[in-house]
């Protein structure tokens, strides 16, 4: 039994693993930085919200002539 055939597949599988396992990681930080973006624009909107309530009267309109 030759060594070199035994380690040869190994190593083609283990690469393939860790390429798949690169991808998969690559899009779990991609749906993380998505996640992450989506709660600072939702925290960003309750903070107008928040401001809204506590002054309506200022800042709901705005007229402008030019």
């Amino acid at each position: 039994m030759d060594v070199s055939m035994m380690v040869t597949p190994d190593i083609a599988s283990m690469s393939m693993a860790m390429a798949a396992n690169k991808t998969a990681q690559d899009i779990g930080v991609a749906m993380l930085d998505k996640t992450l973006d989506n709660f600072r624009d939702n925290g960003a909107d309750m903070v107008k919200m928040m401001e809204r309530s506590v002054q309506p009267n200022i800042g709901g309109n705005f007229d402008m002539s030019v």
